[in-house]
């Protein structure tokens, strides 16, 4: 091993070759390899002597102060300069602090720390009732301009502009927009908070009415904004949209069939229409239907649906009618026929009932009440795959006793279906043309009395439009919709019913006609060629029931207390039985009857 000697000669050497080959011009890639030379010669050395080569650095020499004796009058002088240093200081300092201390207050007020004007609310626990008072967003017109107002409901759209942000709320079927911009009460904190709420989040908007220089197209509550002062989330949404509210409500491109079969799937879902947009499939819509029900047109549907009940009812109680509310769990089937939903009942074979019909016949003809009516769900195990059946529906049933002639009982549907489109073009106009905004439909044709055929001229019709029909063959859904058409271009009616249907198709407890055996006195009514109503005089004479019973292999044991309640004096009496959905459905145009349904249950559907 080197001595410390050798290891310093050596560093020096390479210094000066390195300095020689600077002073001559070379590179450095020349004189490289001896500064690393070098280099590595000084970590030697600290490692062998513990101390960096080169001499020690020298000692700073510390100034002496001069000693000087200062006068008295200098004295003075210093002392003032020393006071006045120290206040500029203080006063520096003091400027130092309060200027930290606005910014710090700047930046708590820009990140709205302290300001309860907008964030999340608490839960709604009903922990407290305040004096808060909230206004329908239906109720936001001119007339509320200047006047503070708050509104709840779900946050449809957001759109963050500069400094500013605009917002879309909506309740059922109404919206309104509200703006707000940073200024002292408005921290960029909270434009930032309402940016980033995920939409359909059910918020609470506080601000001042104003009316806006131009219609706000996107809002239903076109003539007024808010000037928003306070935005509060009240439940926040926390999953993933399944599909944008703006693909839900957007305009049908093109008509559908509202016949034929439906398989049930969304091959097209999330592909653009010819017009470039977006479409959302009837499955995904109700698959996530709580969402689906939203849109302002599905909002329509259902207040229609619910005023079509109301005037079924308003009606009928107005004509003495009765109310009743039968059994949906019965023994043996309703109607007979293998369609029904059978399950054990105490060990008893059991089913859901398919109609009201035995019980409605009791209360009508049997129990004294003569006239009633009920609406409720019913039953049919069919395993129909199409665009107008389902497998569980709400029926609107009615029976009627009669004095001598059925057509007492037309008289009642014909008065009472004219009372509910007249209540409906009255009462619903506004839901009617938001059910159109998306679903566009030609407004029903019905006359006064409504158009009566007898089956066999409605059979006559289809023949001559070159449509095969057998008097006493079954329509089918084809030839129905076709004879539709055809009643539409004679008649100008988009409703109608034909009488006297062949026996062989109608159920065991339909009156038989008195001069033709192979028909019956029954009937069905029609809206847009489809069936909505199915009705007949029913038989009270309980041999003549248990006649047909067996013609249709109806064991008598399953329905033993319905032909009993005819033994102790039954009044003749006739009625039917009206699809809720389905008049909903063809009113409005709609070509699918899950359109009209709110939770639809059918051979492939069981949820939600």
């Amino acid at each position: 091993m080197s001595t410390e000697e050798e290891l310093s000669k050596k560093i020096s050497e390479l210094g000066d070759a390195i300095k020689a080959a600077k002073a001559d011009g070379k590179s450095k890639e020349e004189w490289d390899p001896l500064l690393k030379e070098m280099l590595d010669m000084k970590a030697k050395f600290k490692e062998m002597t513990g101390k960096d080569f080169g001499p020690p650095p020298k000692e700073k020499k510390k100034k002496q102060p001069v000693q000087q004796e200062a006068s008295g009058k200098n004295k003075e002088k210093n002392a003032a300069k020393a006071a006045a240093k120290a206040a500029k200081a203080a006063q520096k300092e003091k400027n130092r602090r309060e200027r930290e201390e606005r910014e710090k207050a700047k930046a708590l007020r820009m990140a709205g720390v302290g300001m309860d004007n907008f964030g999340d609310m608490k839960m709604v626990q009903s922990s407290e009732i305040t004096d808060k008072v909230w206004t329908e967003i239906s109720e936001m017109k001119p007339a509320l301009s200047g006047k503070k107002v708050l509104i709840r409901g779900h946050l449809q759209t957001t759109r963050n502009v500069g400094k500013g942000a605009f917002v879309l709320v909506r309740s059922s079927l109404y919206s309104v927009q509200g703006v707000c911009f940073e200024n002292k009460s408005i921290p960029p904190a909270m434009i930032k908070y309402i940016a980033n709420l995920p939409v359909e989040s059910v918020v609470d908007v506080a601000g001042i009415v104003t009316v806006p220089d131009q219609p706000i197209d996107s809002a239903t509550q076109k003539m007024v904004e808010i000037q928003i002062s306070s935005f509060h989330c009240v439940n926040k949404a926390s999953s993933a949209m399944p599909f944008l509210m703006e693909d839900a409500c957007r305009p049908d491109f093109e008509k559908e069939s509202d016949v034929g079969a439906y398989l049930g799937k969304d091959e097209d879902q999330d592909k653009p229409a010819a017009d470039g947009l977006v479409r959302v499939g009837q499955e995904l819509r109700l698959d996530n239907r709580w969402i689906d029900l939203r849109t302002p047109a599905n909002q329509s549907i259902f207040r229609i649906e619910s005023m079509v009940g109301h005037l079924f009812r308003e009606c009928l109680m107005k004509k003495g009618f009765t109310e009743i509310h039968t059994p949906k769990l019965i023994g043996g089937a309703s109607e007979g026929g293998s369609d029904v939903f059978t399950l054990d009942y105490f060990g008893q074979e059991a089913c859901l009932s398919m109609s009201p019909q035995l019980h409605k016949q009791m209360t009508a003809a049997c129990s004294g009440f003569e006239r009633v009516f009920e609406t409720g769900p019913v039953f049919r195990a069919e395993n129909s795959n199409t665009r107008r059946h389902l497998c569980e529906f709400n029926g609107m049933d009615l029976e009627m006793v009669i004095k001598e002639h059925y057509d007492e009982v037309l008289d009642v549907f014909s008065d009472l279906f004219i009372y509910i489109f007249d209540g409906l073009n009255q009462k619903c106009k506004s839901e009617i043309e938001r059910v159109r905004e998306q679903h566009p439909f030609e407004d029903l044709k019905y006359l006064r009395p409504t158009l009566k055929l007898t089956y066999a001229e409605g059979c006559a019709l289809l023949r001559e439009a070159g449509v095969e029909q057998d008097d006493y063959e079954d329509l089918s859904t084809v030839n129905e919709k076709k004879l539709g058409d055809i009643v539409k271009e004679k008649y100008d009616t988009d409703f109608f019913f034909m009488d006297k249907y062949p026996l062989a198709v109608r159920p065991f407890y339909t009156m038989p006609d008195p001069n033709n055996p192979k028909l019956s006195n029954s009937y069905d009514f029609f809206i847009r060629g489809q069936e909505i109503l199915s009705g007949a005089q029913r038989i009270h004479e309980p041999d003549l029931l248990e006649e047909r019973a067996k013609a249709w292999d109806i064991p008598l044991d399953t329905i033993k207390s319905y032909v009993d309640s005819f033994r102790n004096g039954a009044m003749p009496h006739g009625g039917g039985g009206i699809g809720l959905e389905r008049v909903v459905m063809l009113f409005l145009g709609l070509p699918n009857i899950r359109k009209a349904a709110w939770f639809p249950r059918d051979p492939k559907r069981l949820s939600p």
